[in-house]
């Protein structure tokens, strides 16, 4: 998504320098994961129009975007299902089996900004579908924050209940923090597993995020601290 939308400012008449502009589309892009992919196109929109030129709807910005994404990871869901790769090799580490631990404790949810159809079928080839209760994504039809609906109907069915959250959104640590849950930041290095990721960590504990880790190897010893397992 950055190097698209940095193309797409650089060619706005009052465009910036290279580095200047992905910087830019970097910081709004991060500020906006966990919405939404039409928000982050409805803020380039913007940026254009503040730049001189004249935007394309944000529709289309979006179109061509998942058609650039499609391009990037055709290959991985073929391999996939023909089973050339195995899930783990697209997940975080030890995510399937924190997902499988931590669902003999409470019930799980998934919400994405991602379209709903597109979570539903990359979920299944993950082989994670069977730890949630319900998945979530966005939908052409609304431009509510389809996490904030979720947590805010979690939260009505679990009356009384503790609400523990996950992601690596600012967005999606606002809203539980905001709704009285319990926040982990997932910082997770993509180029070098084991590792975290020092910008999205920062970005994360800003958001609010009660604790952070790079990915979910240590399973119990991370459950132990949540207070889950003795």
């Amino acid at each position: 998504m950055t190097p698209y939308f940095t193309d797409t400012l650089l060619a706005a008449p009052r465009a910036g320098a290279y580095a200047d502009e992905y910087r830019v589309a970097e910081e709004f892009i991060d500020m906006l994961t966990g919405k939404q992919t039409i928000y982050q196109c409805m803020r380039l929109a913007d940026e254009v129009a503040a730049r001189g030129g004249e935007p394309l709807p944000a529709a289309e910005y979006k179109a061509e975007y998942l058609r650039r994404l499609d391009m990037r990871i055709r290959d991985r869901k073929a391999a996939l299902q023909n089973g050339a790769a195995r899930p783990d090799d697209y997940t975080v580490t030890g995510a399937a089996q924190f997902l499988s631990a931590l669902s003999a404790h409470m019930p799980l949810y998934l919400a994405s900004g991602t379209d709903e159809k597109d979570v539903r079928y990359e979920a299944g080839l993950l082989d994670v579908v069977r730890y949630f209760e319900r998945i979530h994504g966005a939908t052409d039809d609304t431009l509510d924050c389809s996490k904030e609906a979720v947590i805010n109907s979690v939260i009505a069915a679990q009356a009384g209940g503790r609400l523990l959250g996950f992601g690596d959104g600012y967005v999606e640590i606002e809203l539980i923090k905001r709704s009285g849950g319990y926040a982990v930041a997932v910082a997770t290095d993509e180029q070098h597993r084991g590792r975290i990721d020092r910008r999205k960590r920062k970005r994360l504990l800003e958001a609010g995020a009660d604790a952070c880790v790079p990915d979910f190897r240590h399973a119990d010893k991370l459950l132990e601290f949540l207070g889950l397992i003795k």
